[in-house]
C-alpha cells in the first residue's frame, strides 16, 4: 500500500514501501538521487543487528526518544540485495547523467559500493562527512565519519564551475533533529551543488525531511518517500511548514 501526498507541482511525497513507490515512477525522470536508507548496521552478530536502532545508533544515556526506523535489521546478504533492487529502480529513473548520492557508514561502505554498481551506477568516489563527535573509544580512533557512495548514470557532466571539496564538516546537533539519524539540513545544503539548478531530487527514504528541506530552500523540485507513518507525519509537517503550504488531515 502507498498513499500520495502533492504538497504543490514541485513537491510530491509518498508514504509507502520504496520499492513499491518506485516501480510506479516513470523512467529518466529525475536529476538526481540523493537518500539515507536504513544502514543494517550497528553490529557483528545478527542479534545485535536486531537491536533497537536507538541502541545501536544512540549514545549511552541519551534521554529524548524517537519514533523507531523501520527496516533496520536486515541481515548482510539480504542487505546487500535490498540496496541493490532500489538503486535499480532509482538508475531506471533518472535521467543519463544524474548523481547518486547515498549515505551510509564504516561498517556498510564496502557492501553499498557493491550495491551500487550492481544497480548500475558507475561508482566515482566517496565523500566522507565528519560529524565532529563520536563515542569515544578506549585506545583507538573515535569513528566520527559517516560517508557518501557517490555515483553518476552514464557520463559526468559538471552543472557547476565550483570544485567541491570531497570533506564535509558538520556536527550533528540533538536540538534540530526530528529522526533518530537525521542528517544536518546545511550538509544536504552543500550535496546539491552538484545537481543541475532546479533539477528534480528523489529521496526513496526520506526520514525526518532534511532533504526535503534543503531542496525546497534551494529551488530544487523533491520526491521523498517514506515508509513510516510517524516518520511520515512528522516529515510531511514540517515540509509543509517550510513551503508556506497546508496540509491537508487525510482524516478529516
Amino acid at each position: 500500500m502507498q498513499s500520495l501526498t502533492p504538497l504543490s507541482p514541485s513537491i510530491t511525497l509518498f508514504q509507502g514501501d520504496a520499492l513499491d513507490v518506485l516501480r510506479s515512477l516513470p523512467d529518466n525522470s529525475v536529476d538526481m538521487v540523493l537518500t539515507d536508507p536504513p544502514y543494517s548496521s550497528g553490529g557483528i552478530t545478527l542479534s545485535a543487528k536486531h537491536a533497537d536502532p536507538a541502541l545501536k545508533y544512540q549514545l549511552a544515556g541519551t534521554k529524548r526518544v524517537y519514533p523507531t526506523i523501520l527496516g533496520d535489521a536486515k541481515d548482510q546478504r539480504s542487505w546487500i540485495m535490498w540496496n541493490t533492487l532500489w538503486l535499480s529502480q532509482c538508475w531506471r529513473i533518472a535521467r543519463d547523467g544524474a548523481v547518486c548520492l547515498v549515505f551510509t557508514d564504516w561498517r556498510q561502505l564496502p557492501s553499498l559500493t557493491d550495491a551500487v554498481q550492481a544497480a548500475g551506477w558507475k561508482w566515482v568516489g566517496i565523500i566522507p562527512w565528519d560529524k565532529r563527535s563520536a563515542r569515544p573509544q578506549l585506545g583507538k580512533f573515535k569513528q566520527q565519519c559517516e560517508f557518501l557512495i557517490f555515483g553518476v548514470k552514464g557520463h559526468f557532466s559538471p552543472h557547476t564551475r565550483q570544485c567541491l571539496p570531497g570533506l564535509y564538516s558538520y556536527p550533528v546537533v540533538a536540538a534540530r533533529k526530528n529522526h533518530l539519524t537525521a542528517k544536518p539540513v546545511q550538509l544536504i545544503t552543500d550535496l546539491l551543488a552538484i545537481a543541475p539548478e532546479g533539477g528534480s531530487v528523489l529521496d526513496p527514504f526520506m526520514g525526518g525531511g532534511s532533504v526535503g528541506a534543503a531542496c525546497i530552500a534551494a529551488g530544487h523540485p523533491y520526491t521523498g518517500v517514506e515508509l513510516s507513518q510517524e516518520y511520515f507525519d512528522i516529515s510531511s509537517r514540517w515540509l509543509a511548514d517550510l513551503a508556506g503550504l497546508p496540509l491537508e488531515d487525510p482524516c478529516a
